[in-house]
C-alpha cells in the first residue's frame, strides 16, 4: 500500500509516497491538467520511475476545484516541500536534496514556487520561506506565460478570466537570480501549450544567471508524461517515442549533478 499524508484541513489535497532504499535525494511530483484536474499518468508513473533513478518520490493532488484557485495549489506545494524535508531523516535522504518535478500546469505549480519561494507575500503568514525552498525543478512542457502564447484554461481556472489579473501569475516575469536550477523540455510540435511557454522562461533563466538545461524535441504532442508504453492513451495520439522518452534519463542525470554541484 502506498503512504497518503493529507493536508491540513482537506484530506482530498495531499502526497502519495513512493520510498526507495538508500535514496539519492526526493523528487515532489506534480501531475498537469489544466487546474482543472489531476492527471493519473503524470503521477504514479512518473514516482516509479524517480523511484527507479534512486530517488524517493511523492505525488502531490493538489486542489482543482473551486476555480479560480489563486494560491491554494501553491500554498499546497509549499507545504508538500516543506514536508519532504520533515521526513528526510525517516526515509533516507539529505533535506537539501529536494526537488520538484512538474508536467503541464502542474510544471507552471512547481515553477510558481520556484520562482517566488522567497516572497513572503505570496505564502500564508508564517512560512518557513527557506524550508519549502526546491533544490532544483524538472518543468515538463510546462504552462508558463498569460500573455501571448498562454494555455488559457489553465490561467482562467487559476485566476479568473481576467487577463490582467492572469499576468500575475506569468512566470517569466517573476524569475530572478534566486530561480532554482532548471530542467526544461517540450516538443516544437507541442499545439495546446506552444514550445515559446519554454522558451519564454529560459530566456529569463539565461538573463538572471540561473543554471538551466533545456531540451527540445521536434515531434510530439502535448501531454506525453514519461511517452513510454505505460502512458500511451490512443484516444489522444499519445504514443510511445523511444527517442522523446530519453527526456527523463536525462533529467534524472542532471538532477544527481546539480545536486551532487550543490554539496560540493
Amino acid at each position: 500500500m502506498d503512504e497518503w499524508i493529507s493536508y491540513p484541513g482537506d484530506s482530498a489535497v495531499g502526497m502519495d509516497v513512493f520510498p526507495v532504499k538508500e535514496p539519492v535525494g526526493a523528487v515532489v511530483v506534480c501531475p498537469g491538467g489544466g487546474y482543472g484536474f489531476v492527471s493519473p499518468r503524470e503521477g504514479r508513473p512518473v514516482a516509479k520511475a524517480w523511484n527507479r533513478a534512486g530517488f524517493c518520490a511523492f505525488v502531490l493532488t493538489y486542489s482543482c476545484e473551486g476555480a479560480p484557485l489563486e494560491k491554494r495549489p501553491l500554498h499546497q506545494l509549499s507545504w508538500a516541500v516543506s514536508q519532504v524535508k520533515k521526513m528526510s531523516g525517516q526515509y533516507g535522504f539529505s533535506p537539501d536534496k529536494v526537488i520538484t518535478c512538474g508536467f503541464s500546469a502542474g510544471g507552471h505549480l512547481a515553477g510558481n514556487l520556484g520562482v517566488v519561494w522567497n516572497r513572503p507575500e505570496w505564502f500564508l503568514e508564517g512560512t518557513d520561506l527557506e524550508l519549502h525552498r526546491p533544490a532544483a525543478q524538472v518543468l515538463c512542457y510546462p504552462v508558463i506565460t498569460a500573455g501571448e502564447f498562454a494555455h488559457r484554461g489553465s490561467f482562467d481556472n487559476l485566476a479568473g478570466t481576467d487577463r490582467a489579473h492572469q499576468q500575475d501569475y506569468s512566470l517569466e516575469n517573476l524569475v530572478t537570480e534566486q530561480t532554482p536550477p532548471t530542467f526544461l523540455w517540450h516538443t516544437i510540435a507541442d499545439e495546446s501549450v506552444p514550445v515559446e511557454n519554454t522558451l519564454l522562461f529560459s530566456r529569463k533563466l539565461l538573463e538572471n544567471h540561473v543554471i538551466q538545461e533545456v531540451h527540445l524535441f521536434p515531434f510530439g504532442c502535448h501531454g506525453l508524461s514519461l511517452a513510454t508504453e505505460e502512458v500511451t492513451q490512443v484516444e489522444k495520439n499519445r504514443y510511445a517515442d523511444p527517442h522523446l522518452a530519453h527526456w527523463f534519463t536525462l533529467a534524472a542525470e542532471w538532477a544527481k549533478e546539480v545536486l551532487e554541484h550543490k554539496n560540493n
